[in-house]
């Protein structure tokens, strides 16, 4: 569900940033990428599984191992069909910023890469010029335009959209046991969803958020786009 606790001016600022951002026709050269996190239980088998054969269905014990946990970040630019993925040990700075590196890795061309993050404190330069030292960090962090959702807003991010496709399709209800391992599938399930250049369709826009939440334009006092 929705989770809007205050449609104050703030809300209102932010979320019509990220709608108009979405609203935007395709540009190569300025990439609208979505970048969020997941954690990841990681459970090993405690009895080999049985495969199905014919008149016998797959059979799996109901008892696991705990392998402890990892963390995926997912990233989508929804309009091209480019998905990134990358499993890393835990969410910190040291890993987000990592992932910054490697993200603006994949748009050498591109002038600016506007970015939508939540407002997870780790989401932020500060992480970049920590691991990166200030000059590197701050020149990573300058190829990017950053757009925050809202408090309470992550529904606005579509990398939500991204984690789900992922979770579904990548994960499923399989037991991963450790790092390495889902880094192989990650790997995988992002290269056939690229390859097959699947696409978001968001059709959430300024409008139908002025129509649901019954707030006027003049509501809107700034914008980062």
């Amino acid at each position: 569900m929705w989770c809007v606790a205050n449609l104050d001016e703030e809300y209102v600022t932010k979320m019509e940033d990220v709608l108009a951002l979405y609203e935007k026709p395709y540009q190569p050269e300025e990439p609208v990428v979505c970048l969020d996190e997941k954690p990841v239980s990681l459970h090993a088998e405690v009895r080999p599984p049985r495969a199905a054969a014919p008149g016998r269905t797959a059979q799996r014990d109901s008892e696991y191992q705990r392998c402890g946990t990892a963390n995926v970040f997912c990233a989508v630019e929804a309009k091209a069909g480019r998905h990134f993925t990358w499993p890393t040990p835990n969410r910190s700075g040291r890993e987000f910023a990592k992932v910054i590196r490697a993200l603006v890795g994949r748009y050498p061309l591109a002038r600016l890469i506007h970015l939508v993050l939540d407002n997870l404190n780790l989401h932020s330069a500060k992480s970049l010029t920590d691991h990166f030292g200030l000059k590197v960090g701050n020149d990573l962090w300058k190829r990017l335009r950053v757009h925050y959702t809202p408090k309470h807003g992550s529904w606005l991010n579509q990398a939500e959209i991204e984690i789900s496709l992922f979770s579904r399709q990548c994960l499923g209800r399989r037991r991963i046991a450790d790092l390495a391992t889902l880094r192989r599938q990650a790997g995988a399930w992002n290269r056939r969803i690229s390859r097959n250049r699947v696409t978001i369709q968001w059709n959430f826009d300024r409008k139908a958020a002025r129509r649901t939440f019954g707030y006027q334009k003049n509501l809107v006092t700034r914008s980062q786009y």
